[in-house]
């Protein structure tokens, strides 16, 4: 795929990890899914696999790694002060005799300090600008036939999302929301990633699954969004509770109108998009 320089993305966003985990289940499935299409790692002979976990959030998805993985050494990086702090309680050795820490990382600008026999990254790339750039470092960084897998959400289309970009620039919220979202094109098909690491001299196994994620409760799509997508607009309106409810009654009404309940509960389909590129 070209490269290009990326457009400004968002500023520093405040995360809730009680919000985002809200969800765990609905959100902790496609690491699973990721995570089953990874081949085996062949780590030098007497040492457990390094893992890097990029974009760990609260934690518990890098137990789903140590989970899978019991013998590694699993590192996972995030830049969210709220989110480590609630990471950390989980650092410590694993069962099968690996161990599990947390480290403060920028994923824009972070470079392997060495060799990894994986590194896996569950829905953190669409915040990274331009993250197509970073994979040469990375990959570069993979020991002999390791791995880097992703997945990222390919729903910025979806209505949850459109609604939201267009609630941002309407006259009453774009002077003050006008530059908070992520672009569109956040995270790119599962054909341009393949092309980008295929480049690399990967063997490279890319595709997409549509989840039909049904949520109980009143209103379960703006609770879903309050714990990512909707983070930006909720740190830029934290300092005046009115208006943020004000926009928050806005955006929920769109929701409600894309979004209807049903006997069964709200359905909310949500595409992502996967790959799993091992160095040959």
């Amino acid at each position: 795929m070209t490269s290009r320089t990326p457009a400004p993305g968002p500023g520093p966003v405040e995360w809730s990890p009680a919000q985002y985990q809200r969800h765990s289940g609905h959100r902790t499935r496609p690491l699973y899914e990721l995570l089953a299409r990874v081949p085996p790692l062949r780590p030098a002979a007497g040492a457990g696999p390094r893992v890097a976990d990029l974009g760990c959030g609260p934690g518990k998805p890098s137990l789903v790694i140590a989970e899978h993985l019991p013998a590694a050494r699993i590192t996972g990086y995030d830049n969210s002060p709220a989110m480590l702090a609630e990471a950390r309680a989980y650092a410590g050795p694993l069962a099968g005799g690996g161990s599990l820490d947390f480290a403060h990382a920028d994923l824009a600008t972070w470079r392997p300090d060495g060799t990894f026999d994986l590194i896996v990254s569950n829905a953190a790339l669409q915040w990274v600008p331009g993250h197509v750039d970073r994979f040469p470092d990375w990959t570069a960084a993979l020991a002999p036939h390791g791995v880097l897998a992703f997945q990222v959400p390919g729903n910025f289309d979806a209505p949850s999302h459109v609604l939201l970009r267009e609630l941002c620039a309407s006259p009453r919220w774009r002077d003050r929301l006008g530059g908070v979202l992520r672009h569109p094109d956040a995270t790119h098909s599962a054909a341009a990633y393949f092309d980008a690491l295929a480049a690399l001299g990967c063997d490279v196994d890319a595709w997409e699954t549509t989840y039909l994620h049904v949520l109980p409760g009143e209103d379960p799509v703006l609770d879903w969004v309050k714990g990512t997508g909707l983070r930006p607009v909720l740190t830029a309106l934290d300092d005046d509770r009115a208006e943020r409810d004000a926009f928050l009654a806005g955006y929920r009404d769109a929701l409600r109108a894309a979004y209807p309940a049903g006997p069964h509960g709200t359905v909310f389909p949500f595409r992502r998009i996967f790959a799993v590129a091992r160095r040959a």
